[in-house]
């Protein structure tokens, strides 16, 4: 397994190695795994909750989630990163951001965790999967972005709250069609 593997790269991801995200940041070629670990996780939410015996609609939901918090939670973070709280060192580009932020998701795998019985045991591998996703997420923001940690932190709060108002608007949107 060479230095550039995919598994290799995503146990680095998981491990939240700083320089790993600058070696990504830097690496255009990158963003094609980046891609297939956000996917991965994707796989790993859907079919956890399949085998749990969730509704379809459930299954479908737990596959997109990942992928659409990548691209819109990025285009946001990049945003928020490269404008609104752009420090004096902050030079990055929308791809950047979306290679770092996409091999921050690898402990997302942890999503299958979902059938390990009992289920409160494999609930909690999940959250602390996501939870992990989300420290990943803050260091890989911080190094794209060639920020402190508590701008990352306020460029990755505030990304999350426009992606959540934009969501809600387009739900409250497609609920007031239906009437």
């Amino acid at each position: 397994m060479g230095p550039r593997s995919l598994p290799r790269r995503m146990l680095r991801a998981a491990r939240i190695e700083s320089e790993f995200f600058e070696e990504v940041e830097a690496e255009p070629r990158s963003i094609g795994q980046a891609f297939v670990v956000v996917l991965l996780t994707c796989l790993a939410g859907s079919l956890g909750s399949w085998l749990v015996g969730r509704p379809p609609f459930v299954v479908a939901t737990d596959f997109l989630e990942p992928l659409v918090l990548w691209i819109a939670g990025g285009a946001f973070t990049y945003m928020v990163g490269a404008t609104f709280l752009r420090g004096p060192e902050t030079v990055t580009s929308y791809a950047e951001v979306l290679r770092t932020t996409g091999f921050a998701w690898a402990p997302g795998l942890l999503r299958l965790a979902i059938v390990i019985p009992p289920y409160s045991l494999g609930f909690g591998l999940t959250v602390l999967g996501d939870l992990w996703v989300l420290v990943a997420g803050i260091v890989a923001v911080r190094q794209a972005l060639d920020f402190t940690t508590w701008r990352a932190i306020g460029t990755f709060g505030a990304s999350y709250a426009l992606l959540s108002l934009t969501f809600e608007g387009l739900l409250l949107g497609l609920v007031s069609l239906r009437f």
